[in-house]
């Protein structure tokens, strides 16, 4: 599978792989979203209990990418990126089978060891293959590619639940992984370097990185802003399902609304960063997640609009800023792009869980928890920020 220039050709086979992979976290928790009030009912246990197949998936999911980036600059791209998938495309299997919320646990947790090799490798390999502005044109195809599954996959599965079962979700995931295995199977090995360093000197790369202040203090100030997002999405079917009255299909509408968020902000980023630098566009995106957390707390405003229309703002202000933040990101570093790579996605995921799980506790009025959580959220970046910026810009002077 070779490589197109970006400029000569939008979505090349690669492009379309690489985005294909990083839907993996997304196919593999939203398409079956709309299955946790059932699943609840079904087997008789609290939502916590369900909302530990999330969780499970996304701390598993954590510890991983830490194991995958380094591995990946040992051993090449293609192998452990083989090994992910093939463990993903196993664990489906298992999810569609559970008798039991222990079982699903399990098999989530195994999705999650799977699904990290694709989130972990598919930032080096890029990184790998392009640079500089090519590279963030790159993430913003991906992006724009990868929203369209938040967006569609909800709304798929509630018509799976509602037509079939809800272990046919975990069987259309088994061919999405066929499918990514197959690419990954005939795409090129990207990694090349002359010296491969040994297993000792990979796990030292991330010492080198805690040691990198400017990629840290980036890292710690951009993984704020997770937390409204993946507090949303853990705790959507409770509140549209369960809290508002909502049936399975109408929820996948909603969340596919919002989802359609992360399909619009990439496209306006890329025309607007053509004219702005990325350092003047990024604080505007913080303000607006902000904004938008103040409304979440506006109780005069009728429901479900009080959630709706709000969280479609503080999503597209969030991902509006997502594909810039990643490669500002990365640009901090000049060698160990793995282990970078798996770091910055681990601090993302890892935020995100324990939001997650600090939102599914029984809160009275969950939409006036999640306006706090953005506004501390979001208010720690804005603080943050003007220190990072003047890290970055001592190093460009």
């Amino acid at each position: 599978m070779r490589l197109l220039h970006p400029l000569k050709a939008h979505f090349s086979p690669i492009i379309l792989l690489l985005a294909l992979l990083s839907a993996f976290p997304p196919l593999a928790t939203d398409m079956y979203l709309p299955a946790l009030p059932l699943l609840q009912q079904e087997w008789q246990v609290p939502l916590m209990t369900i909302n530990l197949t999330l969780v499970a998936f996304f701390v598993t999911y954590c510890a991983f990418l830490l194991l995958y980036g380094p591995l990946s600059d040992r051993y090449g791209r293609k192998p452990p990126l083989l090994v992910g998938v093939g463990v993903f495309i196993l664990s489906c299997l298992l999810c569609s089978a559970a008798q039991s919320p222990g079982m699903l646990i399990c098999g989530r947790i195994l999705q999650g060891a799977g699904a990290s090799a694709a989130s972990a490798i598919v930032f080096a390999v890029s990184k790998d293959r392009f640079t500089g502005r090519e590279r963030q044109r790159v993430f913003v195809q991906i992006g724009a590619i990868v929203a369209a599954a938040p967006m569609i996959a909800p709304i798929l599965g509630g018509w799976i639940l509602t037509l079939f079962s809800w272990r046919w979700i975990f069987l259309l995931q088994i061919v999405l992984g066929v499918v990514a295995f197959v690419g990954v199977a005939r795409m090129d090995e990207s990694l090349r370097q002359q010296v491969v360093p040994s297993l000792v000197q990979v796990a030292v790369s991330y010492l080198r990185l805690f040691r990198n202040r400017r990629y840290m203090l980036l890292l710690l100030t951009l993984s704020c802003t997770c937390v409204p997002v993946f507090a949303f999405i853990g705790g959507s079917p409770d509140l549209y399902i369960t809290r508002l009255g909502f049936d399975e299909r109408q929820f996948g509408y909603f969340f596919g609304f919002n989802s359609l968020a992360f399909v619009l902000a990439p496209l306006i980023f890329s025309r607007v960063a053509r004219h702005t630098s990325v350092t003047r566009l990024l604080p505007w995106a913080f303000t607006g997640m902000l904004a938008a957390s103040l409304l979440l707390l506006c109780t005069w405003i009728p429901l479900p609009w009080r959630l709706t229309l709000p969280m479609f703002g503080l999503t597209f202000a969030f991902a509006f800023c997502r594909p810039a933040s990643n490669n500002l990101i990365l640009e901090q570093v000049d060698r160990d792009a793995g282990a970078a790579s798996s770091l910055m996605v681990f601090f993302y995921f890892l935020v995100g869980a324990l939001a997650m799980g600090l939102f599914s506790l029984e809160w009275q009025d969950k939409i006036q928890t999640l306006g706090w959580m953005g506004v501390v959220a979001v208010g720690c970046t804005l603080a943050l920020w003007p220190m990072a910026k003047r890290l970055l810009r001592l190093v460009s002077d």
